[in-house]
């Protein structure tokens, strides 16, 4: 997770360098996490038995999750500080959460218990270990600042109310490039759709 710069009245807190995570399970995830995703897309996509229900309703979940992600890419600063407004004053992860988002869709439009589980064993290994060891990162950082986010934000399950101080830049989308998400959207779309249509 990347936050923008915020303030507490008159205090700021100045950004230090964050130490390493120590332990050899957080260094295989973060190590792996990367790695392993094409494969068990790959692995999802061979399992898929999508119909034209599934793959349309779970496409729309699947889109949903898409915009979620946008909205807190096009709201990133990289390595500029702390950000609690817009998406992330209602949830800490508000990417990860779009890409939860995202595979609940693509769960739905394969129609495969086997490839859903697989999906579901990734995100449950990798996901939370690498939410703790960035939001350990950010409290290095941000010392107090960071705890006082911590204790009005939610983690994951986001606030149920409309984003305060929402905005939205193109330019950081396209920066953080956060269209390599909706790229994947699209093939996993045009996989499942394959898949149904062309007897894949």
């Amino acid at each position: 997770m990347r936050l923008l710069d915020w303030a507490f009245g008159r205090r700021r807190t100045r950004p230090r360098p964050a130490p390493p995570l120590a332990g050899e399970s957080h260094r295989f995830r973060s190590r792996y996490r990367v790695g392993l995703g094409l494969p068990v897309v790959l692995a999802c996509g061979w399992q898929a038995q999508p119909t034209s229900r599934s793959l349309a309703a779970g496409g729309a979940i699947a889109f949903l999750g898409v915009l979620v992600r946008a909205l807190a890419a096009g709201q990133l600063h990289k390595h500029h500080g702390l950000s609690t407004s817009g998406v992330y004053a209602l949830t800490r992860h508000p990417l990860y959460l779009g890409s939860a988002v995202m595979a609940a869709g693509f769960s739905l439009a394969m129609n495969s218990w086997q490839g859903a589980s697989l999906l579901a064993c990734y995100l449950v290994v990798f996901y939370p270990a690498t939410m703790r060891r960035e939001e350990q990162r950010l409290r290095s950082r941000y010392a107090g600042d960071f705890d006082d986010y911590v204790a009005r934000v939610p983690c994951f399950w986001p606030r149920l109310a409309w984003p305060p101080g929402t905005t939205f830049s193109w330019a950081l989308y396209f920066h953080n490039a956060e269209y390599q998400a909706a790229l994947g959207f699209f093939a996993g779309v045009a996989l499942l759709w394959l898949k149904l249509y062309g007897g894949a």
